[in-house]
């Protein structure tokens, strides 16, 4: 193999999971060695600077970094450290941080941007613009800033206190605020003058479920994204005491969970699949566990059952998940009798759709069969050179992170374009070099590699959480909680690079190694020398370290996949 190119700093990027693994790349490790400092405005603005809104991402973040940590690979009994909690820890113990923001400039560069959609995405692309001079216009068919962070998200789960304030910090009063204006044609905005316009409208539309009994039940079967933001902005004060809810995502947890809330007393989700196949989040399906509501799955929903022209039970067929030989799966029924629920309400939360009506089909932008918009997935581009495209409206339903990094990017394009730069050209990763510690004396961490269990996040007692839907259930982690939790992290950003030259083969850091990561070999080709490690790496996700050439030589190679960066070869 050749040697590995140290200076590529895409090599470290992959390296650090947890960072790779977060669609915005934001440095875990240093932020929470920020908390562990006690440095929470640090931690903070190394959050903000990334993913933009570090308090409602502590709360609401699907975490794709942790199932990437590799602390969770130390045993069967180790779970990932609690990035997301952390992040919530720097949020709520920061000071005032208002000077510390980019200044946006009072001269403006005469550029002009539209941003549809006052939701994560456009909120990002106007954070990443404003410092640069230009003007942003923001609009939103509601009267308030938020987009689906402030109407499909309950208050119990994000106060809106958090969001305001996060939103205060991107708007600013420099942003001019068409609120409550809904764009009903992308043609005519074109026509006004915009440098450029983003699209960051989401994917607005709930799935309708169309089943026999539908037109007598329509009154009473609620579609879940317009029912929750009915209740967010209180057009919806109640709901009836038997309510179901069917799907299996978040969404629908959220549903559930406000549905308590509302006054139902008996609230039970039905769920098509498996437990194992839905997609909710596993904490919020914990979470809806607490407050004691059942989730019954393999049912498929057959029919609304009415009576005197008024809903009152469900009916549903018991299926099994069946799996072909290519894993395919299939939902057959088991030939039992149907299973009725009764209900006054239901709660349907089966996906989200996008819904471009507003864009005329013959100005330049082109649509895909399905309805989508062509996007480019580099340069959130759309085939019209003024628009650009992010979040849920370019490539469908994800979640506040996924959103605010492919707003980032758009945010580069908009920038190359209206610079009159190709919008080919992205910028590189940054990767910081801080020091280079050679020896137990100025060693410039501590990093103890222990068994410790992951740190349980207290809630509020369950009958006041009940009681006002406004009430946070989750406290927060206080100063020895977040301190435990953070010397969990094993610091994975700290590396340790080989020095060919000083080199004198003795073995000592391999021997000292205490998952034998480090082997001193003859080169090879990768899947041989994969082979013939000390431990065999046969991770091949996970790359392998490769030195240049030593005095005999042989090479040192380190299987990143098992390597816990505790130092201790450095060290030695």
């Amino acid at each position: 193999m050749e040697p590995t190119r140290t200076a590529d700093p895409e090599y470290y990027l992959r390296v650090v999971d947890c960072q790779h693994a977060c669609p915005a790349h934001t440095p875990v490790p240093e932020y929470i060695r920020l908390i562990a400092a006690g440095r929470y405005n640090d931690a903070y603005m190394v959050n903000w600077e990334s993913n933009v809104f570090p308090g409602v991402l502590g709360r609401t973040c699907d975490r794709p970094c942790e199932p990437a940590c590799r602390r969770g690979r130390l045993g069967d009994e180790e779970e990932p450290v609690a990035i997301c909690r952390l992040k919530r820890v720097a949020a709520d113990n920061k000071q005032d941080i208002i000077e510390r923001l980019p200044k946006i400039p009072k001269r403006k560069n005469g550029k002009r941007i539209a941003l549809i959609g006052a939701g994560p995405a456009s909120l990002t692309v106007a954070r990443d613009l404003l410092p640069l001079g230009y003007e942003i216009v923001l609009y939103d068919e509601q009267g308030i800033a938020g987009g689906m962070m402030r109407s499909q998200i309950p208050s119990f789960r994000l106060p809106a206190s958090v969001l305001n304030e996060e939103i205060g910090f991107i708007l600013r009063d420099q942003v001019e605020q068409r609120f409550g204006q809904r764009v009903e044609s992308m043609k005519a905005l074109l026509t006004e003058q915009y440098d450029a316009v983003f699209i960051g409208t989401g994917a607005p539309k709930g799935r309708e479920l169309q089943l026999p009994g539908l037109e007598q039940a329509a009154v009473n079967v609620h579609i879940g994204v317009n029912w929750l933001s009915s209740v967010a902005f209180e057009h919806i004060t109640q709901i009836g005491k038997r309510v179901l809810v069917l799907g299996g995502g978040n969404t629908a947890m959220d549903c559930c969970r406000t549905a308590r809330r509302m006054g139902g007393d008996d609230v039970k989700v039905v769920v098509r699949s498996p437990r194992e196949n839905m997609k909710a989040s596993v904490w919020e399906i914990e979470d809806a566990g607490h407050e004691g509501i059942p989730i019954y799955n393999n049912h498929v929903p057959l029919e609304f059952i009415t009576e005197n022209g008024r809903l009152v039970a469900m009916a549903f067929d018991k299926v099994e998940a069946r799996f072909d030989a290519d894993g395919h799966r299939e939902l057959v029924s088991t030939s039992e009798p149907p299973v009725i629920f009764e209900c006054d309400d239901v709660l349907v939360a089966v996906g989200q759709e996008n819904s471009f009506p507003w864009i005329e089909r013959n100005i330049g932008i082109d649509f895909d069969r399905k309805g989508m918009l062509v996007v480019d997935r580099e340069t959130y581009a759309s085939t019209h050179r003024k628009v650009f495209v992010g979040g849920d409206a370019a490539f469908g339903p994800e979640n506040i992170i996924t959103a605010v990094a492919q707003a980032h990017q758009a945010a580069v394009s908009i920038d190359a374009y209206c610079q009159g730069r190709s919008i080919k050209h992205r910028p590189a990763p940054g990767v910081t070099l801080l020091s280079q510690k050679m020896g137990v004396h100025e060693w410039s961490y501590d990093s103890p590699v222990s068994d410790d269990d992951r740190r349980i996040m207290p809630l509020i007692a369950t009958d006041k959480a009940l009681a006002d839907r406004k009430v946070e259930v989750e406290l927060g982690f206080d100063f020895k909680l977040a301190m435990a939790e953070a010397q969990r992290c094993l610091n994975c950003d700290v590396q340790t690079v080989f020095s060919e030259k000083l080199c004198i083969e003795c073995d000592a850091c391999v021997d000292i190694c205490p998952t034998d990561c480090l082997t001193i070999i003859k080169n090879a080709d990768e899947t041989p020398l994969r082979n013939s490690l000390t431990m065999p790496a046969l991770n091949t996700d996970q790359a392998l370290y490769v030195s240049a050439q030593l005095v005999t030589g042989r090479i040192m190679a380190k299987d990143e996949n098992v390597c816990l960066h505790c130092g201790l070869c450095a060290e030695r």
